[in-house]
């Protein structure tokens, strides 16, 4: 089993967890600044770790 793949899914699934946490952020704003900056936050964080994961994930090569 790759570590480097495993790392990548892991990434993967941390980035989609925070892009649905922003969305369910999204829905329950009422528009103040501290809902502002935490969508800005979590939906950065969310696309870097996500599109980090499928970087890893496409790149590593099986080796067996």
């Amino acid at each position: 089993m790759n570590l480097k793949r495993l790392f990548g899914g892991l990434l993967t699934i941390l980035g989609i967890i925070g892009l649905i946490y922003t969305a369910v952020i999204f829905a329950g704003t009422s528009g103040g600044t501290r809902d502002v900056k935490s969508l800005i936050i979590y939906g950065i964080l969310g696309i870097v770790f996500f599109t980090s994961g499928i970087s890893l994930v496409r790149t590593t090569k099986d080796e067996s």
